[in-house]
């Protein structure tokens, strides 16, 4: 006789429906080969149009500084309004404000300010749309009938994928119609992204509006952020890997919206090797976490991460610096994405095990926030150094605090915890507001967002 689960029927007679999880990797999927179509067509169109590294700094700065707000305020709202309703809203916008950059410009009213507004406003919905399909996983590895470490590197080996199949798609089409009709397609691809949500994750119980924290109030609202805040700061370990992944971030961010664009556009021949570079990057970064997905539980956590950082980080920007050929760079574009692969499964295998269900939305708006802070500083700060010392200058600088940064899993003590098992308090935890959230965890866990 099989024993009763507390919510249904027999745990071995469940049914399982991998729609759900099927559904929102093929979202994830166009969604994100859509964004790798704008990666390189923003920056692209800036320096066709203004010639000014500055300005595409400029720009980046304006995409990714609201990225930041919606992060930290998102977590709640998406719990209020539902997942599945986020989502969709956050492609729809987002296709309409990348779509009319190119229209308004054909249309000759096109300004400088509005291309930031508009880059803005995208920024603003967009990552609340990530994180609304994101906190879903572990929902739909259960209903799938797989584990939550098998459904993370499948999500992220898709989203690797996406970004692979984007970035060389983007180039190709740069070379051969202009970047207007790489944004066009972009705005194109979030529209199928809502369409697909909306077919296959209706009727998912934890895609719906959660009306469990009560009536809606500023109060009620302030304490749910808080309590995410409050997660995500108590412990050294999360403290860590939200201030390096923040770092790297930005550096990344410099590296995709303004050195790697100027390099190419000066050294490698155009928008076609810009492609060629990200897709090594993103084909390799698949295969790492398909790697990873099969064979990474073998291996300690703490080791894994620090080597993939170590592997992915530094080498792009000095080889990129010391040589103006595309081989030396794409071979190690390609060990870089390999390691790179690696991390998002660790992050988010970890947050997964560790984070109450309650809290997950909250605390990872929170965790992102932090760890995109410097985003905005990272293109702009690229931007000024290449105007004011080259090219060559600025990658020497951001590869020396790559290298710096992504040693501190060695130095820091708080970093093994990477490696513990999660242990459940022997009390309940409880709210600020004085309810009991459904799980617990341990000092030293680490819920986080992924790393770029």
């Amino acid at each position: 006789m099989h024993a009763l689960t507390p919510d249904g029927p027999p745990r071995a007679e469940r049914r399982t429906d991998k729609r759900p999880l099927v559904g929102v990797l093929a979202a994830n999927t166009v969604s994100i080969a859509g964004s790798s179509l704008t990666l390189i067509g923003v920056p692209w169109f800036v320096l066709q149009t203004t010639g000014s590294a500055g300005r595409a700094g400029v720009v980046a700065f304006c995409a990714t500084l609201p990225v930041i707000v919606a992060a930290l305020v998102g977590g709640p709202v998406i719990d209020r309004i539902g997942r599945r309703r986020v989502s969709v809203a956050s492609d729809l916008i987002s296709g309409v404000s990348v779509g009319a950059i190119p229209l308004l410009h054909y249309a000759g009213v096109l300004d400088f300010w509005m291309l930031c507004a508009l880059m803005a406003v995208g920024g603003l919905v967009h990552t609340p749309g990530l994180t609304a399909r994101a906190v879903l996983l572990p929902n739909l590895a259960e209903h799938a009938g797989t584990t939550i470490t098998r459904a993370a590197g499948l999500y992220d080996a898709v989203s690797r994928g996406a970004r692979m199949t984007g970035a060389a798609v983007a180039g190709l089409l740069i070379a051969v119609f202009g970047a207007e009709t790489v944004l066009l397609l972009d705005a194109a691809t979030f529209g199928a992204s809502a369409l697909l949500v909306t077919a296959f994750l209706r009727g998912v119980p934890a895609a719906e509006p959660q009306r469990t924290a009560g009536k809606v109030s500023l109060k009620a609202y302030r304490a749910e952020l808080a309590e995410g805040w409050a997660f995500m700061v108590r412990t050294r370990l999360l403290l860590g890997v939200t201030v390096m992944v923040m770092m790297t971030n930005g550096l990344d961010q410099g590296w995709s919206s303004v050195l790697l664009p100027v390099h190419g556009r000066e050294s490698l021949g155009g928008a076609t090797a810009i492609g060629l570079m990200i897709s090594l990057f993103g084909g390799f970064a698949l295969l790492g976490a398909l790697l990873y997905g099969m064979w990474g539980e073998r291996f300690p956590r703490r080791a894994v991460f620090t080597a993939a950082f170590l592997l992915s980080g530094a080498t792009r920007y000095v080889v990129a610096a010391v040589t103006d050929t595309t081989l030396p760079l794409a071979v190690t574009m390609a060990l870089a994405g390999l390691g790179a692969g690696m991390l998002n499964p660790i992050l988010t295998t970890v947050m997964y095990e560790q984070v109450p269900e309650a809290l997950r939305s909250r605390v990872s708006g929170v965790a992102t926030a932090g760890c995109e802070l410097t985003m905005p500083l990272g293109g702009l700060a690229a931007g000024l150094l290449v105007d004011g010392f080259g090219v060559a200058t600025a990658l020497l600088l951001f590869g020396g605090t790559y290298l710096l940064t992504t040693l501190s899993p060695m130095v820091f003590p708080a970093w093994r915890g990477l490696d513990a098992a999660p242990e459940p308090e022997p009390e309940p935890a409880v709210s600020s507001s004085g309810r009991p959230l459904p799980g617990s965890v341990r000092e030293g866990s680490s819920p986080h967002p992924s790393a770029k």
